[in-house]
Formats: C-alpha cells, sequence, structure tokens
C-alpha cells in the first residue's frame, strides 16, 4: 500500500516564467505531470464526511476521483468527475476553489489543503489527450428544451438534460459559443482550445448548439415555446457594462471591460493582422479589482502596453480578485495603485469628429487618495476620499472594470418575467424557477457577475427542476 504524503505544501504548479509569459498570450500554469499529480492525490485522508464536497457548488465526488488517481486510473477519475460537471476542464483552470472545496479541506487546518483544482485540471486534460470518450445519455425520451445563451449555467443545463435523453438546442447570440469563457477569460488563462472541447463533448453527446440567434430579437421566448420547446432556460449572463458616471468617459481610448476582452478573446485582436480596433502600446489604466481587472490588465500588457496600472479604491485586503490572478499580475509588472480612485478622464478635443469634436482621446486620469472609514453593509471598510489629494495618472487608454449587469434584452421582451431593480432575473433559489411557467434561469442573468462555478450550479439545479416539470406534465 503507498504511504499517504503528509506534506503541509500542495505540490506547486508549473507556470512560465513572468518575464516570458508577459509577452505571449500561451497559458500562463501549464499543469501537473503524472507523478505530480500522484504525489498530490497521495495527500488526500479521503475523509468520510467529505467536507470538500460541501464547499462545490456542482457536487463533485472528490475524494472518489482523487482515489482514482492514487490508482492511476485517470480516465476512472474523469468518469467521477463528469458525473456531475459538464465543464471539467474549465473549473479546474477557473474556479476559486480556495474559497470552496478546498477552503473545507482537512489538510488545511494545519498546512496547505490538498490542490483539488489542480487534480481536477489533471484528470479532465489527461482525459481530452488520450480519451474519445463522452458521458453516457439515457434515450431519448421525446421531449425539447431550449438553453439561451451558451455560457457556463447554459452549458452546464444542457449537459445535464441532454444526459437525462432531452432533445436539447442552446441559442448562442454571438458567433462562438462558450459565452463568458470564450469572450471574458484570456487565453492565457483559459485556452479557447479547451472552451472548444468541452462544447464539441457536448455535441457529441446531442446537444445542438445555434449560434447567431439573439433570442429576444431573432426569436423570442414566446416563439420557442410555440416551435414546441417545453421549458426554457434563460443564461444570458450579465453583458451589459457599468460605468462610474464620471466626466471623460467619453473619450476615444475609453472601454468597458466587456468591450476590451471581447476585442481581445473573441475577435482575436493580439494578432499581428487584428480585424478589430484595440490598443496597441502606451499606458493604460484598469480600474476595478476583480478578476476582470486582472484580466484587462494583463492583457492589455500582452497587447504591448509600456506600463500598466491596476486602479482601485480600497486596500489589497479589500481586493477581491484571486490571490493567484493578483500575484501574477504583480509578478509580470502590473503597478497597483492602491487607495486611489478615479474623478475624471482627462482628454483633447477632436477637431476631425464633426459630430462631437469633445468627443477626443484620453490624455491622462484624475484620482483623489482614499482612505478606509467605517465598515458599509457587507461589513467591508468604506473608502473615503481625502481632501485636497488630487494627483493626476498620466495614461491615454482607461478600462472601467466596475461589473456588469444582467442583459436587459430578455426581461424587455418577455411577458410575465418578473426582475429585480438591478435587473437580474426573479427566480426560486434551489430550482431556478421564474415568475413565468415552463421559464428557468440562472447564472450572471440572475445574480448579476459572479463566478464560472456558481453559474454552473444554478445550471445544474434548473436541468433538475426542468426534468421535474417535464416529468410532472406526463403524470
Amino acid at each position: 500500500m503507498t504511504k499517504p504524503n503528509m506534506s503541509l505544501k500542495k505540490n506547486p504548479m508549473p507556470s512560465q516564467e513572468p518575464e516570458v509569459r508577459a509577452h505571449n498570450f500561451e497559458e500562463v500554469a501549464l499543469g501537473y505531470s503524472e507523478e505530480t499529480a500522484l504525489d498530490e492525490a497521495l495527500r488526500c485522508l479521503n475523509c468520510k464526511n467529505m467536507p470538500c464536497v460541501s464547499g462545490c457548488p456542482v457536487n463533485i465526488h472528490i475524494p472518489e476521483f482523487i482515489e482514482k488517481i492514487k490508482e492511476g486510473d485517470f480516465e476512472g477519475a474523469y468518469h467521477i468527475i463528469s458525473k456531475t460537471s459538464s465543464l471539467p476542464a474549465v473549473c479546474g483552470r477557473v474556479c476559486p476553489q480556495e474559497t470552496q472545496c478546498e477552503s473545507k479541506c482537512v489538510r488545511g487546518i494545519k498546512g496547505e489543503p490538498v490542490g483539488i483544482g489542480r487534480l481536477e485540471r489533471f484528470v479532465a486534460d489527461w482525459h481530452n489527450a488520450h480519451s474519445g470518450d463522452v458521458p453516457e445519455t439515457e434515450p431519448a425520451n421525446g421531449h425539447r428544451v431550449a438553453i439561451v445563451g451558451s455560457g457556463p449555467a447554459g452549458l452546464t443545463c444542457a449537459g445535464d438534460l441532454a444526459k437525462k435523453g432531452y432533445q436539447v438546442t442552446v441559442f448562442e447570440a454571438l458567433h462562438t459559443a462558450g459565452g463568458v469563457l470564450v469572450y471574458g477569460i484570456p487565453e492565457f488563462r483559459l485556452p479557447k482550445a479547451i472552451v472548444q472541447k468541452e462544447v464539441d463533448t457536448l455535441s457529441a453527446m446531442g446537444v445542438d448548439v445555434e449560434t447567431n440567434i439573439v433570442i429576444g430579437k431573432t426569436l423570442t421566448i414566446d416563439e420557442l415555446f410555440e416551435q414546441g420547446y417545453e421549458a426554457v432556460f434563460v443564461g444570458s449572463g450579465a453583458g451589459l457594462p457599468n460605468f462610474m458616471g464620471i466626466p471623460g468617459e467619453s473619450y476615444k481610448g475609453v472601454y468597458s471591460a466587456n468591450e476590451f476582452l471581447t476585442r481581445s478573446n473573441l475577435m482575436k485582436a493580439y494578432r499581428d493582422d487584428p480585424v478589430t480596433p484595440i490598443m496597441k502600446g502606451g499606458k493604460v489604466a484598469v480600474v476595478g479589482g476583480g478578476n476582470v481587472a486582472m484580466d484587462a490588465a494583463r492583457t492589455a500588457l500582452r497587447l504591448g502596453a509600456e506600463k500598466v496600472y491596476i486602479v482601485y479604491r480600497r486596500s489589497l485586503e479589500e481586493l477581491p480578485a484571486r490571490r493567484e490572478e493578483v500575484e501574477h499580475a504583480m509578478e509580470e509588472g502590473i503597478e497597483f495603485k492602491l487607495l486611489n480612485n478615479p474623478v475624471e478622464i482627462l482628454g483633447y478635443e477632436n477637431p476631425a469628429d464633426k459630430r462631437d469634436p469633445k468627443n477626443g482621446f484620453v490624455t491622462g486620469m484624475k484620482c483623489i487618495r482614499m482612505e478606509l472609514g467605517e465598515p458599509d453593509e457587507k461589513g467591508r471598510r468604506r473608502p473615503v476620499p481625502i481632501p485636497g489629494s488630487e494627483f493626476t495618472l498620466d495614461v491615454d487608454t482607461v478600462v472601467i472594470a466596475i461589473g456588469t449587469s444582467p442583459n436587459p434584452l430578455i426581461k424587455s421582451t418577455t411577458r410575465g418575467l418578473e426582475v429585480n431593480r438591478k435587473g437580474g432575473i426573479v427566480v426560486e433559489e434551489a430550482t431556478g424557477a421564474t415568475s413565468r411557467t415552463g421559464v428557468y434561469a440562472g447564472g450572471d442573468a440572475v445574480t448579476g457577475a459572479a463566478t464560472v462555478i456558481s453559474a454552473m450550479g444554478a445550471g445544474k439545479a434548473a436541468a433538475a427542476a426542468m426534468d421535474a416539470y417535464i416529468k410532472g406534465k406526463e403524470a
């Protein structure tokens, strides 16, 4: 019997050196080898009460798949993961395991938790490299369901329903399936070939993916029901960017993070001959402190920016981005301007723009220094401006990454669909059921911008509820 590995530290993730990766779009993390994966798996104590599973929004049977790794049965490990997760190669890369499954790991009490996410990535990558098997599906049951949006919520819902024998059609507004996985997360963090492989697996299970169809424009949800779909899941995401409402946001050179990342990721602006315009070189300020801000800043660096700043109004301790992403950004030379807040974007007029000469170009960003005051309603100390501390940051591109709101198109074209004051679709938390019979929703369309794995959990819950709803009509 192989001895357990009682090391207090998890095996480090091999990665490109910072000075190399800062100038290419290749994946930063290189993944575990078979030997390293086995060594890390031996750190798992196979706890009987499995606390790690309680931290996983899609309830992956974590000790079971790790036990298969210990046995050298990597394909068996994949099949255990795929019973509950439709996107294992994605989750192994972008899921915040440190605040979910790994936060519950017993090994984390007196050391570092087991590298669950790294092991999940290893298993998925091993399967993709060595096997063409797809998850088993039940015989066709004759029922049709529609999925709006091919992001993590929609793909998860589609995969779970396909396994149950449903005829599933996914409608995607853009020309490539994957939602935020392809337009939002950069290539160096999540290669698009990985996303395409996951989509191809769903297609092999019988899921029909229809791109360039905007539900609410090309077709309405009412028309989907008229065409014979018995239930609809809305996973249309949070594609409406938020801005600060400060002077100068209309200048050329100001992007929402959504636009900036979509141009780079989906429209391949990082190529030498891009078909879409984007900044090249210069000095860039990214406003915000979440994962999207880190992605935008690191993308700008790779596009050739000579200097990139992260401007965030709170301190490093309050920064909401994953620690790994923050550390990678710092290693790559991105400068963090913490406890600072923009008050105006500066620019000069553009006489060539006859319609609005004031719609000119960015020349800088005026900021004010902040200090932390009393806690707000979420318990975080509220940032307060320091009078007379204004200064100007010398930049010619500004990316606003302060969050997004749910896509408003579905709510404006669908009868009987209740939404909240922030534009999110109102649902029953446990099932994803909306105020409209037969319509379910989940992910960012409900919550606003959140994590990939939370969206997957919502898609999974909705799939189970849709199955019960349709079968209930038969009874």
